[in-house]
């Protein structure tokens, strides 16, 4: 008879304890671009894209260097040390070698050692997938801590005379300390509705190592505003919230009017009038796996959200892949 294999003991289920960011000291203003040569001005790329400035990193500041420093915040604001941490996931798509991943580097970086260490590629969907992968890790009980880190330096990875990139990314990290729930506790993270349209993947696309970023925006464009509204309606099933009882919603900062187009839909979908709109966006351009963690602790530092605050969060980029899930705000 075959032994029965031991199962690790389940949790009531994650929630997150703390967040962390960290933007690079560089920033470049719509005029700044222009100034390069770049076919554009201020007022067309607010119009377009909504974006006023944006972060580059330095030629010697790296991903890891970014991810390290918004992971380290993060736990000191979860109130936790380096070797309470059983997991580093660190989700980015830019780094310049797939050999050695992020995580491993970061982890050592800040003090983690020993702890499981993997990177997530899903582009800007990528900290969506990396907060679900550790809820669902504490839950099962193969973790009691995990770090999730999304961390982009695409100002490498950007034609700076390309006006339908240049314009939009930008570097930056955030990051979420997540732990199980105490006794008699609710969830603080719902179940993740993800998916995949393999069929677009030709609209963002890097050809090859050396190769710059080009997408399709109109077609992106359209694919969002039509498609990523009922994946966060579809989080909200899954986590049985009404979509009344959400206070903010923070969708991947890719472009302001689609970020506008996706909270007019949840909104006419029940969502109130004053729900909370992340529009980081503004002032940090697109950072891909990084936006979404940047937006909230940028809006918690500025008090437009409090602890306990109903989240809905949606990743979507390349691949195409999306994801969504619901979360208490620590």
């Amino acid at each position: 008879m075959s032994p029965v294999l031991r199962q690790l003991t389940p949790t009531a289920g994650a929630r997150i304890l703390g967040l962390g960011s960290r933007q690079p000291e560089q920033v470049v203003t719509n005029a700044d671009i222009a100034a390069r040569g770049v076919d554009t001005t201020d007022e067309w790329i607010r119009a377009r894209v909504g974006i006023e400035r944006r972060r580059f990193a330095r030629a010697d500041e790296s991903v890891v260097d970014m991810a390290a420093d918004a992971g380290s915040k993060a736990l000191a604001d979860a109130g936790l040390a380096p070797s309470d941490i059983d997991a580093v996931l660190v989700a980015t798509c830019t780094m310049p070698s797939f050999i050695p991943n992020a995580a491993g580097q970061t982890a050592d970086r800040i003090g983690v050692h020993a702890a499981a260490a993997f990177d997530i590629n899903a582009a800007c969907a990528g900290f969506c997938y990396g907060l679900g992968t550790a809820s669902d890790m504490i839950r099962a009980g193969s973790a009691r801590h995990v770090l999730v880190i999304g961390a982009e330096k695409l100002s490498d990875w950007v034609d700076p005379m390309d006006r339908s990139t240049c314009i939009i990314f930008a570097d930056g990290a955030g990051a979420a300390v997540v732990g199980p729930v105490g006794d008699g506790d609710r969830p603080g993270i719902g179940p993740i509705a993800a998916g995949s349209a393999g069929d677009l993947v030709d609209t963002i696309v890097v050809s090859d190592r050396n190769s710059f970023i080009r997408q399709d925006g109109r077609e992106v464009y359209r694919w969002a505003i039509t498609k990523i509204a009922p994946v966060a309606l579809r989080a909200l099933e899954l986590a049985r919230v009404a979509p009344a009882d959400v206070d903010v919603l923070v969708p991947h900062q890719a472009n302001l009017r689609i970020v506008e187009a996706i909270a007019k839909r949840i909104r006419a979908a029940g969502a109130p009038e004053d729900m909370v709109v992340a529009d980081d966006i503004i002032h940090s351009g697109n950072t891909s796996s990084a936006s979404i963690p940047l937006a909230l602790d940028h809006m918690r530092a500025e008090g437009r959200v409090r602890s306990g605050d109903l989240a809905l969060l949606v990743g979507f980029g390349a691949g195409l892949s999306y994801a969504s899930q619901v979360v208490v705000l620590p």
